[in-house]
């Protein structure tokens, strides 16, 4: 590999985090019926909600107990014909203000702890999320909460859907590379369940019943020290690729009451189509043979991606598992993700192996990280 281990940005702790209040997904499309956010496809929710690959999701809604699945929420509220909508996109923000500084925090911390990097050491923060705006925001949060130096160099990954936390390793990596003395803490957080459309579209549906809440964060750092340790995953190559004439496959744009996702049926076909020779480019250029890659933390933008993915790379149903179990577990929390399916990995990789992480955002852009497993140490300063 044309790589040097010893000069290749480590995530030296990383964790995730989810809100106390989850939900079963044939609970979930009860509930939802009871909402009466569609009428065309009413009787079809819970078939829908099977066919999802989601088996529980968690949400910052969600009261962590409740003897009745009506008094499991107070949010969302039955369409009327004065609020045929639901909550305002106001009313969402000002929920998401409240809870994604307080989950992002619980993943910070313990990545933090886990790194054995003291906060007085962090150089930069970079934060990630599509769900929500407020400013100063979960970066400023972060940085209270934490105690973290009041120099400490910020960045903002936005907007960018379930590939935002992949930019933002890109971005994080970069860091770590051109500064050897750099220790980068990187969180994302979602709070994808304040979203719920109340429509007729098939494709918002489908949506609803995919996505959850979530956050993970990570240190980043080079590897100054080639003595054997504890290991951590090495950060090898970026990839991006926008796949042309697919703008309209997917977007996620801005309403009066949440933010509306589009998601075309045709994303799996083309992902199928058109990413086989470019990603095994990549991994060529790195003198990887994709073909040898056992490990992959594959965004699970729902079944159908995955099995295209899958396809495409001719990958076997174990390759695949980590994440589908990760979508049944949890849902698509959007960008936290795939963080929770590389934690998933960690203990099952050995080292020296390699993973690639790959998902797929609004454009349609598919990004991608090169990952290895290493025993390499960092030293404290």
């Amino acid at each position: 590999m044309s790589s040097s281990q010893n000069a290749a940005p480590q995530i030296l702790g990383l964790s995730t985090a989810l809100p106390a209040g989850s939900i079963a997904q044939a609970d979930s499309a009860t509930l939802v019926q009871s909402l009466g956010i569609t009428q065309k496809f009413h009787r079809l929710l819970p078939g829908l909600y099977r066919k999802s690959g989601v088996e529980r999701r968690a949400s910052v809604l969600l009261n962590p107990v409740g003897s009745d699945l009506n008094d499991r929420q107070s949010f969302y509220r039955l369409a009327t014909a004065e609020a045929p909508k639901g909550p305002t996109t106001a009313e969402r923000m000002k929920v998401y203000e409240e809870h994604a500084g307080p989950l992002l925090l619980r993943a910070a911390a313990t990545a933090l702890d886990r790194s054995q990097i003291s906060e007085n050491q962090l150089t930069h923060l970079i934060t990630v999320s599509c769900t929500g705006f407020y400013s100063p925001g979960v970066d400023h949060y972060l940085m209270d909460q934490l105690n973290l130096p009041q120099r400490v160099q910020r960045a903002h990954i936005g907007f960018m859907g379930c590939h935002g936390l992949l930019n933002g390793l890109r971005v994080a990596e970069s860091i770590a590379r051109a500064n050897p003395q750099a220790r980068v803490l990187l969180g994302a957080v979602e709070l994808c369940s304040l979203h719920q459309q109340y429509c007729e579209d098939s494709e918002q549906l489908v949506a609803n019943a995919l996505f959850a809440d979530g956050a993970a964060a990570m240190v980043l750092g080079m590897n100054e020290d080639s003595t054997r340790g504890n290991p951590h995953w090495q950060v090898v190559s970026s990839f991006s690729q926008r796949i042309p004439n697919t703008a309209d496959f997917m977007s996620w744009k801005i309403g009066d009451h949440g933010f509306q996702m589009t998601l075309s049926p045709m994303v799996p076909q083309v992902i199928e189509e058109q990413l086989r020779e470019p990603i095994t480019e990549w991994l060529q250029s790195q003198e990887v043979d994709r073909e040898l890659i056992r490990h992959w933390a594959i965004h699970p933008g729902g079944p159908r991606i995955l099995d295209s993915v899958g396809r495409c790379f001719d990958l076997s149903d174990e390759a695949i598992r980590p994440s589908r179990e990760i979508l049944a577990q949890y849902g698509n929390m959007s960008s936290p993700t795939v963080m929770f399916i590389l934690d998933s990995l960690t203990s099952q990789v050995a080292d020296g192996e390699l993973c690639v992480m790959i998902g797929f955002g609004p454009g349609l852009h598919a990004e991608a990280i090169l990952l290895r497993r290493s025993s390499g140490i960092i030293r404290n300063r």
